[in-house]
């Protein structure tokens, strides 16, 4: 367990905009900062960061917090896992006891697979640098590859000992369970015998955006052709290839600073960049791009650039990426290297200077490598051209911006010598069927006269039925989250609602908290808040009030209750700022320059619907009642209802007219 006042401490250190910042691109706007949502695909920035009360909120899909609730979401921790890393990343001491042999078994398996990647690191690291086959075996090949020891210590590459169980005997003698060590893929099972996955290979940790260690890459160092080149993780808990950039770890960072990522292929690609300055760069590891990698890419920078090798099959690799990359709305750049390099290669055999300067002056839009591609293939072929037409407009279909569409069709006419309108009508002529196909539409079976396309009719999303008073409610929370504290001088009132005078004439007042004058009213005229995550903060201001302690709005954005916490982030932050008119001596009145009357009428407000939905029941009632007495009793509490509801509405300054 982590003791409180160390989970208070971890909150209370943890800066919203340090934490989120190192997964999100953050520019400030306002006293906000903004940036791309990591939880959903969007295009235009709608996810703010409260540096002033230390949250997140996104206005487009609604996940809000603070910073243990961002990595929550964000790495899929629990709320421990989630604390422990803010308390790493900040240099906050966690003391807690050590766990027992039976904690350690039912401990989460998500965290296990963590510490056992971590173990594993750790052996791989020090058997190569510390035994003598390690460093005659592994580190030889990684200095042989002309990599330094700073870069082999940054990546924490490794070696695992060739032949038998080593490293799976010594995990098992440290506690690892067999089993996990074979589901995260570092021990194989044959005829009831474990060994090693990676004997015999170089290691290569791959990590996730917070450092951890998630898979491991291995590679083999001889010429047996009955063994994998390469070895990899399986998929787990924790390690999800589709999902996984190599490097990206160590490159975010540069890539955001540079507003551009270079994209290789393999793992030497990135070291050897990596070592040379060139720190922008991450890897698909030998797979084909992924939308997810595209998109864990878009947090930092929409500016991608490919490099891949000047063979045949680097190029054809580079063509497969791009429509990936363009369908997510980034902007691509394709640099195609020397027929004898790979980027590896090319790194380690030209000054940085010689490096920097290539990559600049060859990398090209897609457009432009494609179309010049494709046409040195088709030559003089009309039927070649012809297809090559097709397939670059069909490239340009995905791009999602109609401008940039607009804008690349132009330079295409020009580039292959045919008129704007046609490129125009085959580009059309590809997004309607692709609307067609959206919708499910067989284009056989549509009308022939009709020539533009219906809009489709989209079902109309229905929410959850929401309690009468749900938003007048939720607005008095708001108030108690921001002003509970603040007081505001009150007049007494009879039970009439008539304000008392003393004897010269003048109003009684009393002085109380906001967070009192809304909870006695709400108590003493027995509406209280019907919507359960309302109610716990309702609740909570209750015992505060009890206790002369009211909890602050902090304690509700911190709390392991994640509704409670989710609502607290999203009350407690907006999409705009009123400007600062004053400067301009236009005076504009604010939530605190009239928030007595606020209080009062969000009071009013909430009484009016409950009140309002109880008549409607007692007229239910009625309906049903037989009996002459039960209605007449019925008719009474009606008649009470009615004449508060009236009150209510008098203060309200609304006339009811029946």
């Amino acid at each position: 367990m982590i003791p409180s006042e160390t989970i208070r401490q971890i909150i209370e250190t943890a800066r919203i905009e340090d934490v989120v910042g190192e997964f999100v691109t953050l520019k400030k706007r306002g006293s906000n900062m903004w940036g791309v949502c990591p939880f959903h695909k969007e295009k235009t920035p709608s996810f703010s960061v409260n540096p002033a009360r230390n949250i997140f909120k996104c206005f487009g899909c609604g996940k809000a917090g603070n910073s243990v609730h961002f990595i929550m979401e964000h790495e899929h921790y629990s709320y421990p896992e989630a604390l422990r890393y803010l308390a790493k990343k900040y240099g906050i001491k966690i003391e807690e006891r050590e766990q027992t042999p039976e904690e350690l078994a039912a401990q989460n398996e998500r965290e296990r697979m963590f510490n056992i990647n971590s173990f594993a690191q750790n052996y791989f690291s020090q058997t190569m640098m510390d035994t003598d086959e390690g460093r005659s075996v592994g580190l030889a090949y990684f200095r042989e590859r002309g990599f330094r020891d700073a870069i082999i210590n940054r990546f924490q590459l490794g070696y695992c000992p060739n032949g038998g169980s080593a490293f799976t005997d010594y995990a098992t003698q440290h506690g690892y369970d067999k089993d996990l060590l074979i589901k995260v893929g570092l021990t194989g099972s044959y005829e009831h015998r474990s060994y090693d996955r990676y004997q015999g290979r170089v290691i290569f940790p791959i990590h996730n955006l917070t450092g951890k260690v998630i898979g491991f890459g291995g590679r083999i160092l001889t010429n047996d052709k009955t063994k994998a080149k390469y070895v990899n993780s399986p998929e787990s808990e924790i390690y999800n290839k589709s999902q996984t950039l190599y490097g990206i770890y160590f490159a975010k960072n540069e890539i955001a600073r540079l507003d551009n990522c270079i994209l290789v292929e393999g793992y030497a690609d990135v070291l050897s960049m990596h070592q040379a300055g060139i720190e922008n760069v991450v890897a698909s590891s030998g797979t084909s791009l992924t939308t997810e990698q595209v998109r864990m890419i878009s947090r930092y920078t929409k500016n991608v650039t490919i490099l891949y090798d000047g063979d045949a099959a680097g190029i054809h690799a580079a063509l497969r990426g791009t429509n990936m990359v363009l369908e997510e709305g980034m902007n691509v750049r394709i640099v195609v290297l020397p027929p004898e390099d790979d980027p590896d290669t090319f790194v380690q055999h030209n000054p940085i200077e010689y490096v920097t300067k290539y990559l600049a002056d060859n990398a090209k839009d897609f457009i432009s490598f494609k179309t010049n591609l494709l046409l040195k293939d088709a030559k003089n072929d009309p039927i070649k051209k012809a297809s090559v037409i097709k397939d670059i407009v069909e490239t340009i279909s995905v791009i999602p911006d109609p401008i940039y569409r607009a804008t690349y069709i132009k330079e295409c006419s020009r580039t292959l010598e045919v008129a704007e309108q046609t490129l125009m009508n085959e580009l059309n002529k590809i997004l309607r069927a692709k609307y067609r196909k959206q919708l499910g539409i067989d284009p056989s079976q549509m009308p022939q006269t009709v020539d533009i396309p219906q809009q489709p009719q989209q079902p109309i999303p229905t929410e959850p039925e929401k309690p009468a008073g749900f938003y007048q409610e939720q607005e008095l929370v708001k108030l108690l989250l921001t002003h509970g504290s603040d007081t505001i001088v009150m007049e007494e009132k009879d039970e009439e609602g008539n304000t008392l005078h003393d004897e010269s004439g003048n109003d009684i007042t009393y002085t109380t908290t906001i967070a009192s004058a809304i909870i006695d009213d709400l108590l003493y005229n027995d509406v209280p808040f019907r919507d359960a995550t309302h109610k716990k903060i309702f609740d909570a201001f209750n015992q505060g009030l009890d206790s002369d302690v009211l909890p602050t709005a902090q304690d509700f954005i911190s709390s392991e209750d994640q509704d409670v916490a989710e609502l607290a982030a999203n009350l407690l932050s907006s999409q705009y700022r009123l400007d600062d008119w004053r400067r301009h001596r236009i005076v504009v009145k604010t939530e605190d320059d009239v928030l007595k009357k606020t209080v009062i009428m969000s009071i009013l407000r909430f009484k009016d619907m409950v009140i309002e939905d109880r008549r409607r029941e007692i007229m239910n009632e009625l309906r049903d009642a037989a009996d002459a007495d039960d209605q007449l009793i019925i008719l009474e509490k009606k008649k009470k209802l009615d004449d508060l509801r009236n009150r209510i509405n008098r203060d309200l300054g609304i006339v009811i007219t029946k």
